[in-house]
């Protein structure tokens, strides 16, 4: 198992195979892969096109199986039990996703006929739960959007929008959240905004991050990135910075990682 920190892991996969197509048409997206993101840290993704990036965060997330291999959801004191993701049933799946995974999208995936309110709180609702007025007052404050609450997402900006997304996979304090080139849609300054937030979000209230990005810039942001290759682990960058992810990806040859 790799690991370059002791902190314990948030969720993790071992030996993780996943397979598309047959014969002259397959293509091993992941390959044997094992890798374990901590828990309290925000972990970049890397690679080059087809590297098996996003593969990896879907099934970290349970959003796509496995052909071979575990993903674990870990548990610990006071944040649920340990879950084998790739066994689990849809039925267990959802509730994962409901209560202990959050999830941040380029597309922000904002109902339009919503509020920001009513987007922030739709995960919970459904739950048939709802957050601790002061949790709603320190995340909403956090992200700048308390004058907003009542706009519809067309009455916002792209980063305004994006800070509702964040806000709603905040709210629920999962175990994880997963990020999938979240400032994708944005400009350099609300990207840089909504990365801040992220960033903030783990130092300061310990909150596990997992971020699937191609922008050296984004990936900077983070604790640690890790770097896939045809589907293998290709090596690790702690405390990165934009020049070290350049210099990491121009050795895999990939073209697409550029500083914003």
């Amino acid at each position: 198992m790799t690991s370059i920190s002791a902190f314990a892991p948030a969720c993790s996969a071992h030996d993780v195979v996943r397979v598309y197509g047959h014969g002259d048409a397959e293509v091993r997206a992941l390959d044997g892969i094992s890798v374990e993101f901590e828990r309290g840290r925000f972990s970049a993704i890397m690679g080059p096109s087809g590297s098996g990036k996003s593969t990896l965060m879907h099934a970290l997330a349970g959003l796509d199986g496995v052909d071979a291999g575990r993903v674990v959801l870990h548990g610990g004191a006071g944040i649920g039990t340990e879950i084998e993701i790739s066994t689990a049933s849809d039925a267990v799946l959802t509730g994962l996703r409901r209560d202990r995974i959050g999830f941040v999208f380029q597309a922000f995936n904002l109902l339009p006929v919503l509020t920001a309110c009513d987007n922030i709180l739709l995960p919970m609702r459904l739950a048939g739960t709802r957050p601790a007025p002061q949790w709603f007052d320190e995340v909403v404050g956090r992200l700048g959007l308390t004058d907003r609450l009542d706009h519809l997402p067309h009455e916002m900006s792209g980063g305004q929008q994006q800070r509702v997304a964040v806000a709603r996979a905040l709210l629920p304090q999962p175990d994880v959240i997963f990020a999938d080139e979240p400032t994708g849609n944005l400009d350099s300054q609300a990207g840089a905004e909504v990365l801040a937030l992220l960033r903030s979000s783990v130092r300061e209230t310990g909150q596990t991050v997992v971020m699937v990005t191609h922008d050296a810039v984004a990936a900077s942001y983070s604790d640690r990135v890790v770097l896939l290759a045809d589907g293998r682990l290709a090596g690790e960058i702690a405390d990165p910075t934009a020049d070290s992810v350049l210099d990491a990806m121009r050795g895999l040859g990939a073209v697409g990682a550029v500083a914003r």
